[in-house]
């Protein structure tokens, strides 16, 4: 139970990676705060599955890109909770990866940019800035940021939100340095294409082989192959290493 009497936030926790990381917190005994913007149901139903795992769950609406409402969910888990272990910032701006209908370059507008720059970069700032002080209420706190593999090897140039995530890597490894010397340390997971998360679905299944035909282990990651790795930076065993970049991609991007 590497999360008995540990309290993890998850932002954009009701599906996909963030509710894999959720419900994988809970397995090992851990308080998950479920945030999600919209889907209530389904922010519940994971919480429900936290708890049907052995481990508590609060589900909590927030936005977090509104500094306001950010503000409301520190002030829940601080009143609710009463404390924070790690941050797992996964909420991101809608995206599809979808390489037969993504804009070129030339066609991008600047506003495509700033969707995913708010989606990633502001989203993170916001949500740190505002659980800072209940973080370092204790020694040993964690930050795992998601970014991606396409930091590494823009395969296929979705332009705006690569260029983002490669924002939130920059951002990270800053707030690693500074946060450092308080015992806080900040990580990045960078996975390849996620089978079965919303993001993917328009992914056309040539596309798909293609990129199987090119990872050494022959898969597309799951959303639970890509919350191990979160879990181990925002655990113990992984307190010596900050400002990193985990590359979870079956082997596509080595390097």
């Amino acid at each position: 139970m590497r999360f008995r009497d540990r309290a993890v936030l998850v932002t954009g926790g009701s599906r996909g990676i963030g509710a894999a990381v959720a419900t994988a917190v809970a397995a090992e005994g851990g308080l998950v705060v479920v945030n999600y913007r919209d889907n209530h149901a389904a922010a519940q139903a994971v919480a429900d599955r936290c708890r049907a795992l052995g481990g508590e769950a609060l589900a909590v609406a927030a936005d977090v890109t509104d500094p306001e409402a950010v503000a409301g969910l520190a002030g829940r888990i601080a009143e609710e909770v009463g404390r924070l272990d790690a941050i797992v910032n996964n909420a991101f701006a809608p995206y599809r990866f979808d390489p037969e209908h993504r804009t070129r370059f030339r066609d991008l507008p600047w506003d495509a940019y700033q969707r995913q720059f708010d989606g990633a970069v502001k989203a993170a700032y916001t949500v740190i800035r505002a659980h800072l002080p209940l973080l370092t209420r204790r020694s040993g706190g964690a930050i795992v940021n998601l970014a991606s593999d396409l930091v590494a090897r823009p395969s296929i140039p979705y332009h705006d939100y690569t260029t983002a995530k490669a924002a939130l890597v920059g951002f990270s490894r800053n707030l690693a340095a500074e946060l450092g010397p308080v015992g806080i340390r900040v990580n990045c997971v960078a996975p390849g294409l996620v089978a079965g998360t919303e993001a993917s679905r328009d992914t056309p299944e040539d596309v798909r082989e293609a990129l199987i035909d090119q990872t050494p282990l022959r898969r597309l990651a799951t959303p639970e192959d890509v919350a191990g790795p979160v879990l181990f930076l925002a655990g113990d065993e992984s307190r010596f290493v900050t400002g990193q970049v985990l590359t979870v991609d079956g082997g596509l991007v080595m390097g």
